[in-house]
């Protein structure tokens, strides 16, 4: 088997916010909203928004009822820590920040570079509409 991610579902509070949040976010990243796809189950309060590429899938999907009051920690176990996705230059990652700050997101750490991960480790840190990193 070759160890190829086919799609990451992250659960959101709030699927409309989120999804014109990842509108803006994720053709930046060379995904194409022309293969965004939607699907509801009312019955098991399911909602999802899946955008494609060639590569895998990131899915929106709602959270449900039963689970608004339990506090979200990405240092819970279980919790998304962060999500990362590769840039091929600093240059690349610079143009990304300026156009990720229209969004807008809340950005953690303006491009720089992180020589405590690896000494060409270049990189921005920002949340997303539901406090992913």
């Amino acid at each position: 088997m070759r160890p190829v991610i086919d799609h990451i579902h992250i659960t959101v509070e709030d699927i409309e916010r989120a999804e014109r949040f990842y509108d803006k976010l994720l053709p930046l990243l060379g995904f194409d909203l022309s293969l965004k796809e939607q699907d509801s189950v009312p019955e098991h309060e399911y909602r999802i928004v899946e955008y494609h590429n060639h590569n895998f899938s990131i899915g929106l999907v709602n959270q449900r009822n039963a689970y608004k009051n339990e506090k979200l920690s990405r240092r819970k176990a279980g919790a998304l820590h962060h999500l990362a996705f590769h840039a091929d230059s600093p240059a690349e990652v610079d143009s990304l920040y300026s156009k990720i700050r229209e969004i807008p997101a809340q950005i953690i750490h303006a491009p720089q570079y992180y020589p405590e991960y690896c000494p060409d480790y270049y990189a921005l840190f920002f949340k997303d509409s539901e406090g992913i990193e």
